[in-house]
């Protein structure tokens, strides 16, 4: 029978034609193109003509009779075959040269599967005639009969509409492509690597988004960069640099001091003059992701489209900004886009954790597309200091495979990083240009007075309290969630919040969102203030902890040493050139206690870091009357941390050379292996658990199929804390039976249950028991 290009399907619900899909692809792939200026490839237009002809290859095989009668749900006799393995052969009657005809062959027939996959699938399928491995040939099928329920004449028609001519010859099974390719896969030893992979990662990308609707990638154009320009005032002598700078910065400045600033307008000079490619800004913490995407979005004209956002959080975050009471199907419809907006490439700038570009080089399934995506990008890492040695090792194996094979050009930036460390980043980036703040701004930059005293912060409540009354804004830190949640109740202020990491995501949503009001009195919290959260206080008391988490905590202090009349007593005048005169905030206090709790040396490891730190604190005290010279900080860093130590310094090691290994042999498009999503998973020590409180709202959620609400209820424990709870009947498993709205499918979702209290301004209260009658709300 003939068919039409009409009557062949490549997917259905809805029924979408194979002509249909392909030139969606094609949609998509035009954009990719205008957005893709810098790939690393020596002939562009020669590598987007092989993808071109890979798009148009790649779902062929769907062809086939059964796959055929398969997607319009009429029985048929499909037996679970590939069908890009049906698509692959039909390269080989193009005329073209064997170097390009194997590329092609490989990315349409790892589209989907990978090799190993479809190396069984060959073995067990089908009588090859080859030596694969001696197995029976019971029930396996003929190739060469199988090929007959492929349309030839519809064939030769669909490649013609597209300008494509095939010469005639008989379709052979690729088994001969996939066991080579499997022994010996391409890696970065070998030259056709750039190549081979940017094509798998462009053609998957096409076929996904495509799938997924998504069809207009956007790209950075001058007006989205119009708001750094617009200032009252001469841009700071850093962003100025770093503006007129080609290739790769260090770009050190004090906090507060328009780093982000800087970084977008050497992100704007690299754009016009080395073209347009993805950036990723990358920060450490899901809560300073969160702000910076608020922040750039706002700045950049507000379009979502052009600032993304992706860490392991997104789904809680994007129901927290963007969901509404209404839950009518469009507006969930509506959602779901823009995840997958924000999980594609329709965003230029994406705010993301180093993790969402580390899973690509750990040869993750689907790395590809994140490879691609990288490719001829910039990459701007903030607070690039804050990871531990093995977090520290990846990056900069990251940094090294992304300048070497993908054409990245990068921005680190810092307010303090040991001398040491800065050198291990460098040595990854290779050719640079420093860029500093200059000494006018350090020296101007005078917002902090330390003061360190004797004993614990819990035995000086009555100070903090003392400042509340006296109508400062005061931050407290302490190391422990359990210490803050104790701290926090204690203290008593108008309008207070407690924030650390024992809340779920939708209480964190919402605190994060209080604390950008100035309503807030008083902020207690644990680490998780130590990031970019625009907020700005008139005095710290912390726990002590090492000196650059101390300065991170201080950088919420004084912020923007912006006069306030009714909380600020003798203001200093400013009167830098081209600036006019500024009202400025004399410095504040940083309390820091000496004495440590007997459980922050489970949170600090090395304590002589924290002694260093107190001592440099000292000599700043005695010396300064403890007023912060910025320009003096790299001194008392590298004081406290000349070099990692003993045990660091082999957990360093030990995952560089690793990983460098790994990536360089056995990193390969379209080989996955189980063992290293095992050993990338493994370092986030982390299982989400949901407190019995909130069982009924979970059970709400999950029947109505409001899956990323339900999941935002959890809150996430260490692995040791939830080994210890689960042996003493403290966690257990439980099962919710739901069924999918619009089907009569009933599923069936397993989760844990933490029997400990939870309430809305506390969080998880790890001590506290709390019983719940389950037959009354299952």
């Amino acid at each position: 029978m003939t068919t039409n290009t009409k009557e062949v399907l490549a997917k259905s619900e809805p029924p979408i034609s194979l002509k249909q899909h392909v030139d969606e692809c094609l949609c998509v792939y035009e954009s990719l193109r205008k957005a893709f200026g810098r790939l690393p490839v020596d002939d562009l237009n020669h590598f987007w003509e092989l993808v071109r002809l890979g798009i148009v290859f790649h779902d062929l095989g769907k062809s086939h009779s059964e796959f055929q009668k398969m997607l319009e749900g009429k029985r048929a006799n499909w037996y679970q075959q590939r069908h890009e393995l049906f698509s692959t052969p039909f390269i080989d009657r193009l005329d073209l040269s064997e170097e390009d005809k194997l590329l092609l062959k490989l990315i349409v027939a790892g589209h989907h599967k990978d090799f190993n996959f479809l190396f069984e699938h060959i073995q067990k399928g089908y009588q090859t005639g080859e030596d694969l491995l001696s197995l029976g040939e019971d029930g396996k099928l003929d190739w060469d009969e199988e090929t007959k329920k492929l349309d030839e004449q519809f064939i030769q028609s669909f490649l013609k509409a597209y300008g494509v001519n095939l010469k005639p010859s008989p379709v052979a099974l690729p088994a001969q492509l996939v066991k080579d390719y499997t022994r010996k896969p391409v890696n970065s030893t070998n030259t056709n690597f750039p190549g081979l992979l940017l094509a798998a990662g462009a053609l998957k990308q096409c076929d996904h988004s495509a799938s997924a609707g998504v069809f207009n990638m956007n790209v950075l154009e001058d007006k989205h960069f119009s708001f750094l320009y617009e200032a009252k005032w001469a841009p700071y002598f850093h962003q100025q640099k770093a503006s007129e700078t080609i290739g790769n910065i260090v770009l050190t400045a004090p906090t507060g001091s328009g780093k982000t600033e800087a970084s977008l307008m050497w992100l704007h000079k690299q754009m016009k003059e080395k073209g347009q490619g993805r950036t990723f800004y990358i920060l450490p913490f899901t809560a300073s992701i969160n702000a910076m995407f608020e922040r750039l979005d706002e700045k950049m004209q507000g379009n979502n489209e052009i600032v993304g956002l992706v860490h392991g959080k997104l789904s809680e975050f994007i129901e927290s900004r963007f969901g509404r009471e209404d839950y009518s199907w469009q507006n969930e419809k509506l959602k779901r886009e823009l995840k997958e907006s924000f999980r594609a490439l329709v965003p230029p700038i994406k705010v993301a954790t180093p993790f969402q570009l580390l899973k690509s080089i750990f040869g993750l399934k689907g790395f590809e597309k994140g490879i691609f995506e990288m490719s001829g990008g910039y990459f701007i890492f903030d607070e690039i200091h804050a990871y531990d040695p093995e977090v520290t090792a990846q990056i900069k194996v990251l940094i090294e495979f992304a300048t070497k094979f993908l054409n990245v050009q990068v921005c680190l930036m810092t307010a303090t990083l040991p001398t040491f460390l800065k050198k291990e980043f460098t040595d990854a980036i290779g050719e640079h240009s420093e860029i500093s703040a200059d000494a006018e701004l350090y020296q101007s930059f005078i917002r902090h007075r330390i003061k360190v005293a004797d004993g614990l912060l819990s035995e000086h409540i009555d100070d903090i309290q003392q400042r509340l009354d006296a109508g400062d804004k005061v931050l407290v830190v302490s190391n422990t969630v359990k210490q803050a949640q104790a701290i926090y109740n204690s203290l008593d202020a108008s309008k207070k919040v407690l924030l650390h990491s024992a809340f779920n995501g939708i209480d964190r949503n919402k605190k994060e969102a209080e604390l950008m009001t100035d309503e807030v009195k008083l902020l207690v919290g644990t680490q998780a203030i130590e990031v970019s959260l625009d907020i700005d206080y008139d005095v710290i008391f912390t726990e002590p902890a090492p000196l650059d988490a101390l300065l991170q905590r201080f950088g919420r202090v004084n912020r923007h040493r912006k006069f306030i009349p009714d909380r600020v007593q003798n203001p200093v005048w400013d009167e830098k050139p081209n600036t006019g005169q500024l009202l400025f905030r004399p410095p504040c206090d940083c309390f820091v206690f000496s004495e440590q709790n007997d459980v922050d040396k489970y949170i600090y490891k090395n304590e002589e870091v924290i002694k260093r730190t107190l001592d440099a604190l000292r000599t700043i005290q005695s010396k300064k009357s403890g007023i912060v010279a910025e320009n003096e900080l790299q001194f008392y860093i590298d004081q406290v941390y000349p070099n990692w130590s003993e045990r660091e310094k082999e957990d360093f090691e030990r995952v560089y050379t690793n990983l460098s290994a790994d990536v360089r042999v056995n990193l390969a498009p379209f080989i996955y292996y189980p063992h290293r999503e095992e050993e990338f998973e493994k370092q986030f020590d982390g299982i989400k658990v949901l407190p019995s409180a909130l069982m009924t709202k979970y059970q709400e959620f999950m029947e109505a199929n409001k899956f990323i609400k339900a999941e935002s209820l959890k809150v996430s424990i260490t692995t040791r804390r939830f080994a210890s709870l689960i042996s003493k009947d403290g966690v257990h498993r439980d099962v919710l039976a739901y069924q999918l709205l619009k089907k009569e499918e009933i599923k069936e979702q397993s989760y844990f249950i933490i029997d400990r209290k939870y309430d809305h301004e506390l969080g998880l209260q790890i001590d506290l028991e709390e019983q719940v009658e389950f037959e009354n709300i299952l």
